[in-house]
């Protein structure tokens, strides 16, 4: 039976607990895309279309402290974004629990934004979203547009950037404010040079004021230079989770 619910706040110190998962399972269905004719629907008895059941994690238990930058790694379908989008509560997990002191804020490569209004405008849509004030939100704009490098582009429709754009719109727009729990899934795969070292200085800022990250990364040389601890998952297991060098080392191997 699934446990989602806040941690104790009582002690905000550096070091509190505040994603907490006890012996995650999780399980979803994927049907078939491909179209089967009236005959092969009547000799499947008319059932619909074939599912195949996906195990996507299996009994993965950690605990994420403030303060901490922790990096998840594993080949491709190994489960670590679906690990993200539980801790967000995002996917209905199958047993086990999932703990967290205060909601999570997920910033992926495609972050929910609206394709139609202008960069500026989905900057304020988005700081009014995470609680900030108009006047506060439009007296940060200049060093929020400076910040994004996108230029004259901001006062254009979302619809006309390239995945880049977008991706660097949607970092600056989740990190308005620093959340106490921030989830980063391939967020920092693209952009230029420029704009990935800005967005790992914002990292370190975070971390700095005791915000509590996981990132998804295939860039170890990020998880090296960025995250205090990395976790190994590989088909839904979590195999290792300790500092960083080792467990990258173990990886590699």
């Amino acid at each position: 039976m699934l446990e989602q619910n806040c941690l104790s706040k009582d002690a905000p110190g550096i070091g509190a607990v505040t994603v907490e998962v006890r012996d995650l399972h999780l399980k979803y269905e994927v049907y078939a895309d491909r179209q089967i004719t009236m005959r092969q629907l009547a000799a499947r008895g008319f059932r619909g279309r074939e599912a195949t059941l996906i195990h996507a994690l299996k009994g993965v238990t950690l605990e994420v402290r403030q303060g901490e930058v922790v990096g998840v790694v594993g080949s491709n379908g190994s489960g670590k974004s679906t690990l993200l989008a539980a801790v967000a509560g995002l996917l209905p997990v199958t047993t086990g629990s999932v703990r967290v002191r205060s909601q999570p804020s997920l910033l992926g490569v495609n972050a929910s934004l609206k394709k139609e209004l202008s960069g500026y405008r989905n900057i304020e849509l988005g700081g009014l979203a995470l609680g900030l004030p108009l006047a506060v939100i439009r007296s940060e704009l200049p060093a929020i547009a400076e910040f994004t490098g996108l230029g004259e582009a901001l006062e254009r429709p979302m619809r006309t950037y390239s995945s880049g754009m977008r991706a660097r719109l949607a970092f600056s727009v989740a990190t308005l404010r620093t959340p106490e729990i921030l989830l980063i899934d391939e967020a920092l795969a693209v952009g230029d040079r420029t704009f990935r070292r800005r967005s790992w200085e914002r990292i370190r800022e975070m971390q700095a004021q005791a915000g509590t990250i996981l990132m998804v990364t295939h860039n170890l040389r990020e998880i090296r230079d960025t995250c205090t601890r990395a976790v190994w998952i590989e088909q839904g297991v979590l195999k290792m989770d300790g500092p960083v060098d080792a467990v990258l080392a173990a990886y590699e191997t």
